[in-house]
C-alpha cells in the first residue's frame, strides 16, 4: 500500500528570470537591485555560475502585498495623503519616502 505523502503531487517550483520579474512588476532592473539591497525585494536564488533566478511565488506575494498596501492606504487616507496640486498621490508618498522613480 503507497503512503499518503508518495501519493501526493510535490510542490512545484517555478523560477522566474530577470525579464519575466521585470515585466511582472513593471520596476526597472536598477529598482530591482535598489530593492534588494534594501530587503524590499526577494532575493533570487542561484541557478548556476552567472545565472540566478526568482522563485515565483515569492514574486506573487510580493506582487499581492503591494496591492494589499495600496488597499489599506485608499481605505484609511492619512492628511500627508492629500498630493499637492499637480502631483499624483504616488509621487508624492515616493518623494517623501526619498525615492526617485
Amino acid at each position: 500500500m503507497t503512503r499518503t505523502s508518495e501519493r501526493e503531487t510535490p510542490t512545484r517550483v517555478r523560477f522566474l528570470r530577470l525579464p519575466e520579474v521585470l515585466e511582472r512588476t513593471g520596476l526597472s532592473r536598477s529598482t530591482i537591485y535598489v530593492r534588494l539591497e534594501q530587503g524590499l525585494f526577494p532575493r533570487p536564488v542561484s541557478l548556476g555560475a552567472r545565472a540566478v533566478g526568482w522563485i515565483e511565488s515569492e514574486v506573487d506575494e510580493w506582487i499581492a502585498e503591494r496591492i494589499a498596501e495600496r488597499q489599506i492606504e485608499d481605505a484609511c487616507p492619512t492628511p500627508s495623503d492629500e498630493a499637492a496640486p499637480g502631483t499624483t498621490m504616488a509621487g508624492q508618498r515616493r518623494a517623501e519616502a526619498g525615492q526617485v522613480r
